[in-house]
């Protein structure tokens, strides 16, 4: 397994356990994402993953549906981003991201692991999960998202940092530094 699946399975075995442990009255609950439910935090990541999916299979890609069952087509996207990975012929393969022509080694760990990683919180701090994040993701997405401060900060990205409390933990910091107040 390469390092970089090892990375998706760790962060998405991580969202799926908040998302099988969310009774099904939460998912209407308000997220720390502004206007987005705890269904919405779960169709964001559920149609990222389809969109890259169906760029690898050259098919028009099918967004999460307002009566579709989420936690399954939750199951089903990582299932595919698994498989995809375990594809050696895969991880060179080009995609298309907001930020261009990227391998799906490349899109992987820019931005679906990262993506899923913040979403894990903001899921699990929406519906009453365990909002303690993977600290070794932790550390690596971080450092890996600073020297992009500048560009993070676009429309439809992150919004702007929040000041961390005085002698706050890694994961503390990273929430906050994406815009999130713990």
């Amino acid at each position: 397994m390469s390092d970089t699946a090892l990375r998706y399975a760790t962060v998405a075995r991580d969202f799926t356990a908040v998302v099988d442990a969310t009774p099904p009255d939460r998912w209407s609950l308000p997220s720390p994402c502004e206007e987005w439910t705890a269904r919405d935090v779960l169709a964001h990541v559920v149609n990222g993953h389809r969109r890259l999916l169906s760029q690898l299979r050259g098919e028009e890609p099918l967004q999460l549906g307002a009566d579709e069952d989420g936690v399954a087509a939750w199951h089903e996207a990582t299932d595919g981003m698994n498989s995809a990975l375990a594809d050696e012929a895969n991880n060179s393969r080009v995609v298309q991201s907001g930020m261009g022509p990227l391998t799906l080694t490349e899109m992987v760990n820019r931005f679906i692991i990262a993506d899923l990683l913040v979403h894990t919180w903001d899921l699990a701090r929406a519906v009453g999960g365990n909002e303690h994040l993977n600290d070794e993701l932790v550390a690596q997405v971080y450092e890996a998202m600073k020297p992009m401060d500048e560009a993070l900060r676009r429309p439809g990205l992150f919004g702007p940092k929040v000041e961390p409390p005085k002698g706050a933990d890694r994961q503390t910091e990273f929430l906050s530094f994406l815009g999130r107040r713990v």
